[in-house]
């Protein structure tokens, strides 16, 4: 175990996907969602093979025991890709991030409603506190509650479900981990999202232009390497020690946002997001405390001598 390089490689990770989100933006005005999804997809295959080459497990990594658990992963989790890539080129960077930090708090509810994960209230009131900072988040772009315009408030919406998506991929992926390896997990939904995202071609592709062609090739590569850099970050260090790190990826997309798009965030976003960091890290320390108390109860059972 080493903490410090497992934070590095969290923030790495972090930094790698905010980039990611930034080429794919810079192209949403006339690349298509599921265009987009097919390039981030295509493209981190073979990152993803030679990384698992490198590390010997191109043989045994990439197996299957439940391949249905696989397919229902990939098709929320491309839905959910596609969703947060549409909402990019609709609302801006640092908000469609804010929003996205809604996923871990709905994976709390349906881990609880599908796993029988249980959930204490102290997790409970954390949850309600994050998604009240959603809710202010998204009051703006909603036409009932100040002046947006429709396709602002499609876009918050969008977004939502690509959270919302998110977190059920969460929870298929907690099943999954049980009988498959996480090398198995992530390469075969890089496979199940090219494929469907080929289904979208008779709605309409574009052919970018070669600038456009590099950017999207560029992103499907960091896209393939952020995951790398996020999996090998939890073999150095615990998940509570890692996981709010996640929440650096604001300052990076605030700094995109503002840098190379123009976007300035209002105070009302950035109250929710704060909000909604809060309550995410709340989990998190929660989660760790629950974890040491499991580990001081397990010594205690164990026989000495």
């Amino acid at each position: 175990m080493n903490p410090l390089r497992g934070i590095t490689l969290k923030i790495c990770s972090v930094m790698v996907f905010i980039a990611m989100s930034s080429l794919i933006k810079s192209t949403a005005a006339t690349i298509p969602p599921g265009e987009a999804v097919f390039f981030r997809s295509f493209f981190a295959i073979p990152v993803i093979l030679v990384w698992l080459w490198w590390r010997k497990e191109l043989g045994t990594g990439l197996k299957v025991a439940a391949p249905m658990g696989h397919v229902w992963r990939g098709v929320v989790g491309t839905t959910s890709m596609g969703l947060g890539f549409a909402g990019l080129g609709l609302l801006p960077l640092p908000e469609v991030t804010a929003i996205g930090y809604a996923a871990p708090l709905l994976t709390v509810i349906l881990a609880a409603m599908f796993l029988g994960e249980e959930v204490r209230a102290f997790r409970l009131t954390a949850v309600a506190l994050g998604l009240v900072g959603v809710v202010i988040v998204l009051s703006p772009r909603l036409t009932a509650l100040g002046n947006a315009s429709d396709r602002e408030a499609f876009g918050a919406m969008v977004v939502l479900g690509a959270a919302l998506c998110a977190s059920l991929a969460q929870v298929f992926v907690r099943k999954l981990v049980f009988s498959e390896k996480t090398s198995a997990i992530v390469f075969w939904f890089s496979i199940t999202s090219t494929g469907m995202s080929l289904l979208t071609i008779p709605f309409g592709w574009a052919l970018p232009t070669g600038g456009e062609a590099g950017r999207l090739i560029a992103a499907g590569l960091l896209g393939g390497l952020g995951q790398i850099l996020l999996t090998s970050s939890y073999r150095h260090a615990d998940a509570g020690v890692i996981a709010p790190f996640e929440y650096a990826s604001m300052i990076f997309a605030l700094g995109i946002g503002y840098f190379f798009f123009g976007e300035v965030p209002t105070l009302v976003m950035l109250a929710g997001a704060a909000l909604v960091i809060a309550a995410g890290v709340l989990i998190i320390w929660r989660e760790r405390q629950l974890g040491l108390e499991r580990t001081r109860q397990r010594k205690a059972m164990t026989p000495q001598g």
